[in-house]
């Protein structure tokens, strides 16, 4: 079947769904509320499937594509063997840890939540499992591409973000509504959150001290000390730090975002059943439902020319999912809570933010904007300068972001009545989150680009290819550098509400009236909650330094013994230095893990132990609520100020202040490995974090009450 006969059967099986769902609205708009139920359940479950059936279609138009000569094909089987190797190290650590976790579950709370939590944690590692097997066979593909035309050379990198965006999507509505048909309670599949958000942490931690310890490597030994580029086959680092942008920004990124959503929705049918009944309850799953088509129509908007801008197609391919999604709500709500239209906003209120936040983080973090060329002009007096300057820009970031967040929990809030009713509007600013998140089919499509793209210049350099090849993907990879940022932005502001609604569930299940901020427990759980971001921050550096270091080590330790290399008449031992960032990230992911599982545990039940189970409860909310103020801060400054020493970085590699080989450029690498660990290991695991502590205090709510 051509690709052109699969589109065709493709639009006309989403027409005959999208019209079977109306007929079933209509429908159940006569019947009692369980048909109803199961109903809107049904439509949920549909979404998801048809969500993972778009992405099977996009992983064959990937496949039927040229992978490039013998020698591009043996770089790319490097890149794959090295992620694949390291995603079943870390899988097979990771089962004993989902096992130990369920007998816990079985034992002191129930048995269907251990189930639950099992189907997550499945669902989250199989998510990352497909994006980053499609990523490392995407990646030669779309440099074999770019030797005829930078278009087809975007569509294939694009088409593999897609497969990561929608398969995040398809399996997190999939499982939700396939549980709730079965179990049909909302504390039961909280289960399903703890196992989606402990898989991502190790997936964000693990991925993070992988490619950060191949990149400060690769840079700091193969730039500044041998003085060969980047992705330079001659670098014995080249290869785990190309494995290591898949690791981190792709199989990352992806558990990041879908425990974000998967969280969103719990929080939101766990408040819409206590204050709204089932309409609220199942709303969620509508809206989700929605955002799943809105993605897979979005997707095939993003096009472009030969002589057109690829983030012009990105951002339209955005704009197009959102304002689909926008629609679709509004008649949701009308239809399904016509009482309570207030509730639309809400939702509105959570896109418009979400959209906000990620250009915010665009403008710190490119170099297009003043700040990170602010940053570029620091490297004239030296690291320190620049590394200073870094700093005050990542501190800068987080007062607009943080304003906005603040504003859209308010306003969300207001707007769905919560002046007249605390649940209702606490209900809001759950619908908040789920709104921001329900897009992110397309959101995920987008930052998961960036790495395909990354790795389409990392086989071009190696290979050897010509100029005009490199020139294509060097523009593709600028892109996807600010798709990233966005992506980090968007992360960060949808964590922040998802963990405020999260908490907000386990409040009302507890049946916490109001947390008095004067009260001793609350005040030393909120101390404790916010130290906590900065004993995780500082895991995880060290974490990144000690892998580093070793890093480091082994590749000098090859360019002093191994005779040869440097002119390319003896292969680099990749290997080894795959092995050095497997091993450190597999070892070091495991305290920051525990510290976010334990924690609310040891601050709730100790309390309660020594106490009653009510201050228990008080301490614990203190301890989340400052986490959250804390870590969101954290991460924002952290992401923030790493992508601008990043961008400062390429800026000067662009040509300013004479380009590479400078006492400028120098500096600024000196800023990129300091920003490297900030921006993709800790930084982005805070927004797990947060989130993490969340879900886990819900799923043990029972015990407080």
């Amino acid at each position: 079947m051509t690709n052109t006969a699969m589109k065709s059967c493709f639009w006309k099986t989403l027409f005959w769904i999208i019209f079977a769902i109306a007929l079933y609205m209509c429908y159940v708009k006569l019947f009692p509320m369980d048909v109803k139920t199961a109903s809107i359940l049904w439509i949920g479950t549909i979404s998801g499937a048809l969500s993972l059936l778009f992405a099977t279609l996009k992983i064959y138009t990937i496949a039927v594509e040229d992978a490039g000569d013998d020698n591009m094909r043996k770089i790319a089987g490097h890149i794959f063997k090295g992620a694949m190797a390291f995603l079943k190290r870390e899988y097979k650590i990771l089962f004993w840890f989902v096992l130990l976790v369920f007998g816990l579950l079985f034992h002191f709370i129930d048995p269907e939540t251990a189930i639950c939590f099992v189907c997550g944690a499945s669902c989250s590692a199989l998510a990352g499992f497909v994006g980053m097997y499609v990523s490392t066979k995407a990646n030669s593909r779309t440099t074999q591409a770019a030797k005829s035309t930078i278009n087809k050379a975007f569509k294939i990198a694009f088409s593999g973000g897609a497969v990561m965006g929608l398969t995040v999507v398809g399996l997190g509505l999939f499982g939700l509504s396939v549980l709730y048909l079965i179990y049909k309670d909302p504390a039961i599949i909280n289960g399903f959150g703890l196992g989606a958000s402990s898989i991502a942490l190790f997936a964000r931690v693990g991925g993070g001290i992988y490619t950060k310890a191949a990149d400060v490597g690769a840079d700091l030994v193969g730039k500044v000390e041998a003085g060969i580029p980047e992705d330079d086959c001659r670098n014995p680092a080249v290869i785990a730090d190309n494995v290591g942008d898949n690791v981190g920004d792709v199989a990352g990124m992806g558990a990041d975002l879908f425990e974000s959503y998967v969280g969103s929705i719990i929080a939101a049918i766990t408040l819409g059943a206590i204050c709204l009944s089932l309409e609220g309850a199942f709303l969620p799953v509508l809206i989700s439902a929605a955002g799943i088509f809105a993605s897979i129509i979005a997707i095939n908007f993003v096009r472009t020319s030969e002589n057109s801008d690829p983030m012009a197609a990105l951002q339209r391919g955005t704009v197009v999912s959102m304002v689909i999604l926008i629609a679709a709500s509004y008649y949701i709500v009308k239809f399904f809570i016509p009482d309570f239209t207030g509730v639309f906003w809400a939702i509105l209120t959570g896109i418009i933010t979400g959209s906000i936040i990620g250009f915010l983080t665009e403008y710190y973090t490119s170099y297009d904007h003043k700040p990170t060329k602010s940053i570029a002009d620091a490297t004239k007096t030296g690291p320190a300068t620049t590394i200073i300057a870094g700093l005050g820009i990542g501190m800068k970031s987080t007062f607009l972001p943080l304003i906005l967040i603040c504003a859209a929990i308010i306003a969300s809030f207001v707007l769905a009545g919560g002046l007249n009713s605390y649940t209702l509007g606490i209900y809001g600013v759950s619908m908040a989150a789920v709104g921001m998140l329900a897009v992110v089919g397309m959101i995920v499509a987008v930052d998961a680009y960036g790495p395909i793209s990354d790795n389409a210049g990392g086989i071009a350099q190696m290979a050897g290819l010509e100029g005009a090849v490199r020139e294509r993907t060097d523009k593709l990879d600028s892109v996807g550098n600010t798709t990233a940022a966005i992506g980090k932005g968007f992360a960060i502001g949808s964590a922040a509400l998802t963990a405020i609604a999260l908490l907000s569930a386990f409040a009302t299940v507890v049946e916490l009236d109001k947390v008095d901020v004067l009260n001793p427990f609350v005040n030393a759980g909120m101390l404790f909650g916010a130290a906590l971001p900065f004993l995780f921050c500082a895991l995880t550096m060290g974490a990144v330094g000690r892998a580093a270091q070793k890093m480091v080590d082994e590749v000098r330790r090859q360019f002093r013994e191994l005779k040869g290399i440097m002119e390319g008449k003896c292969e680099p031992q990749y290997a080894k230095c795959v092995d050095i960032s497997a091993r450190s990230a597999i070892y070091e992911m495991f305290m920051p893990g525990f510290i976010a599982i334990a924690a609310p545990l040891i601050v709730g039940l100790g309390v309660a132990f020594f106490t009653d189970k009510a201050s228990g409860a008080q301490a614990l909310a203190g301890m989340l609520m400052g986490s959250i103020a804390s870590g969101v801060c954290l991460a924002i400054m952290m992401a923030n100020a790493g992508g601008a020493w990043d961008n400062a970085k390429k800026y000067i590699e662009s040509g300013y202040l004479g380009g590479k080989g400078t006492s400028e450029h120098a500096a600024a690498v000196v800023g990129d490995t300091v920003g490297d660990p900030f921006k993709d290991t800790s930084g982005p695991s805070l927004n797990i974090l947060i989130k993490l502590m969340s879900i886990v205090a819900l799923v043990c709510a029972s015990l407080f009450i």
